[in-house]
């Protein structure tokens, strides 16, 4: 495919991924946050969940499911959604609450973590350069994320108005912009933690149960941030 198509269809993928939120935004929804995670189904490691306001008139072509994309466009990509975002928030749960509360409930936490940042990120960069009115003067109003749209799932007791959207990572451009922001931290999270808990294969694997981490698990056992649950039969580091 040349480049001049590919650039056409990405164009076209954008403006589609783009009408949920244009909707929004006609009826009076300003700030309308996306909100994705990963990390449900390692062996190790957090889940982190992102929220992601998007401006009107974000115009970034290729982006998408961070799964279908390769680790330089989404690294490229996480740099722009940092820069031209409205407001990004990241949420992450620690194996050790994973065991407590179970990975659904560890997931919804870590998107209302996620939603809380993203609020007070929106309010400080809303209110950079505006003047002595914003976003402290009542008559203004501070900003707030106004409307919510999620990869599937739905957050109760959650006091915005929401929606959970099946593939919404594939079809909502500020879910998908989420899903990217999430999957590049948490794998720098695992990379980290490779040099930290050698033997595991982290920094290739993220955590997920590859032949590699098993072999590893069977030589070292556990290391402190293994999900105990989802590894019943195994023995702990040490």
């Amino acid at each position: 495919m040349k480049k001049e198509e590919r650039l056409r269809l990405q164009q076209e993928k954008l403006i589609r991924m783009k009408e949920r939120e244009d909707d929004l935004h006609r009826r009076g929804r300003r700030f309308v946050a996306g909100v994705d995670e990963v990390g449900r189904g390692p062996l190790a490691g957090p889940v982190v969940a992102a929220a992601v306001v998007l401006p009107p008139d974000f115009d970034v072509p290729g982006i998408d499911d961070s799964k279908k994309l390769s680790e330089k466009r989404r690294e490229a990509l996480f740099d722009v959604i940092m820069e031209r975002a409205d407001a990004v928030g990241i949420g992450q749960v620690s194996p050790q609450v994973i065991d407590e509360i179970n990975i659904l409930e560890a997931t919804k936490q870590a998107m209302n973590l996620a939603l809380e940042e993203a609020g007070k990120d929106l309010a400080r960069r809303q209110g950079e350069g505006a003047g002595d009115s914003m976003p402290g003067d009542p008559a203004f109003g501070a900003p707030a994320i106004d409307f919510v749209l999620l990869d599937a799932l739905t957050l109760e007791g959650l006091p915005i108005p929401q929606q959970g959207i099946v593939k919404g990572d594939a079809n909502v451009l500020c879910i998908a912009a989420a899903s990217i922001i999430a999957k590049v931290t948490r794998d720098r999270m695992m990379v980290a933690w490779d040099e930290e808990y050698p033997g595991y294969a982290f920094a290739s694997n993220k955590g997920y149960g590859t032949k590699a981490h098993y072999d590893g698990l069977k030589a070292q056992g556990m290391c402190p941030i293994h999900r105990r649950t989802f590894l019943k039969n195994l023995p702990q580091k040490g």
